[in-house]
């Protein structure tokens, strides 16, 4: 099969890119061909289908009134992109087309687009954009459901996008625009990475083709280790922003009665308000904020540490960082909300705390604290094979297939 997979960056930016990337991979092992449709940019991959992405957008940039109200009126529909992914259709004549990330920057005006050759359409759903504009179901740091069930103006009245009315009036008209135009109804599956957001969309009564339930998978070259060292400290790496829960780690880290070290790996929007905290309750001996890691040096902090924790306070899909942490045999620590709790099996491989409650949460990091060396060996093995098993590439490359080439023999018998 050829299969266009399609999203807003061709480099790793985040969660929604590995998966990307890896599906790629893994696709190609498998004797299929993949090409990429994505938006140009200076950081991209080399791809031979370069030439048709489209041009690059940056809504948060210093542009000018003019090029914000351009931008603005690509949010909405991009004429671009329906052209742009025409082009490459007639070129290449792709099997089926996998959608991930698009709204905002590609927008889902290539949907309409790809129909007209009658090709399967499958999205896989990494963020809540098809049901909340601000994609995240976040108000104010809060959890919000105002907008499930496609009540929008909420998000225009909370300001919702980045506090801005102006960006939260364009999110909502995406929304308002794509819920008239019945868009979701021409995408043939939708694919979850966790149950709660299968759930939400089914909530939500916007989405109604099939919705399945597939845990994301680890890279094909994973390497399983329940054998690392346990260097004696806490872990969290990741976006440093509010909705992480990195402040109310920190004071659950406070309240212990032990001195265990805490670092802290990332960068984010709330980090100088963390290091002040840190300073002013006069942490730092306990805390160390190390900044962005990645590649081989950020493998090595997850694993040599005691344990990896994410006490999100906001939906969670299914983080790779949990998932790869399981992998190196540590005990995770997370949070009761979103799809975190789907990954964990309390007690087994790590142990799920309350949102919001340092409490808590200081007291499952006493848990892993107080375990012996034999039940900490243990868990690190279960996590392993929970690993191996609820993330394995293998099973999810041959449902994925085959759910590609029913839906192709489905559109065969329709054009018949």
């Amino acid at each position: 099969m050829k299969i266009l997979l399609v999203n807003k960056y061709h480099y790793v930016k985040g969660g929604s890119e590995t998966y990307y990337f890896g599906l790629a991979k893994l696709l190609q092992a498998h004797g299929h061909e993949v090409i990429y449709f994505a938006m140009a940019d200076e950081n991209n991959r080399p791809c031979e289908q370069e030439k048709y992405f489209v041009s690059n957008v940056d809504f948060n940039g210093d542009i000018s009134k003019i090029q914000k109200v351009k931008a603005g009126f690509r949010v909405l529909y991009s004429f671009e992109a329906k052209k742009c992914i025409s082009a490459l259709i007639e070129q290449e004549r792709p099997d089926v087309v996998h959608i991930n990330l698009v709204h905002r920057h590609i927008t889902l005006s290539i949907v309409r687009a790809i129909r007209k050759y009658n090709i399967p359409i499958v999205f896989t759903i990494h963020d809540l954009n098809c049901v909340c504009p601000n994609h995240e179901m976040l108000s104010n740091g809060k959890v919000c459901e105002l907008c499930l069930h496609g009540k929008y103006s909420n998000c225009i009245k909370k300001k919702c996008v980045k506090g801005s009315t102006a960006k939260s009036a364009l999110a909502a008209i995406e929304a308002i625009n794509y819920k008239r135009m019945k868009i979701y109804d021409d995408i043939d599956l939708f694919i979850t990475p966790s149950a709660f957001y299968k759930k939400k969309l089914e909530e939500s009564g916007i989405i109604h083709s099939e919705i399945i339930h597939m845990k994301n998978f680890l890279p094909v070259d994973t390497v399983y280790s329940s054998d690392n060292p346990d260097n004696g400290y806490l872990l969290y790496f990741g976006r440093i922003s509010e909705e992480k829960g990195v402040l109310t780690l920190v004071k659950a880290v406070e309240k212990l009665n032990s001195d265990i070290p805490l670092f802290i790996l990332g960068t984010g929007p709330v980090e100088d308000e963390v290091k002040a905290y840190i300073d002013d309750k006069m942490l730092g001996n306990r805390i160390k904020m190390l900044g962005f890691k990645s590649g081989d040096e950020l493998k090595k902090y997850v694993a040599e540490a005691k344990c990896i924790i994410l006490p999100s306070e906001w939906y969670e899909n299914g983080p790779y960082a949990i998932m790869e942490a399981m992998s190196q045999g540590k005990p995770v620590i997370v949070s009761n909300y979103g799809g975190l709790p789907e990954i964990v099996s309390d007690g087994k491989t790590g142990f799920i705390c309350k949102p919001f409650d340092s409490d808590d949460l200081k007291n499952c990091i006493e848990k892993v604290c107080a375990l012996s060396d034999d039940e900490y060996r243990q868990m690190g093995i279960n996590a392993v094979n929970a690993a191996k098993s609820d993330f394995n590439p293998e099973k999810y490359v041959e449902k994925l297939t085959e759910l590609y080439k029913q839906l192709i023999d489905k559109h065969k018998n329709k054009k018949d």
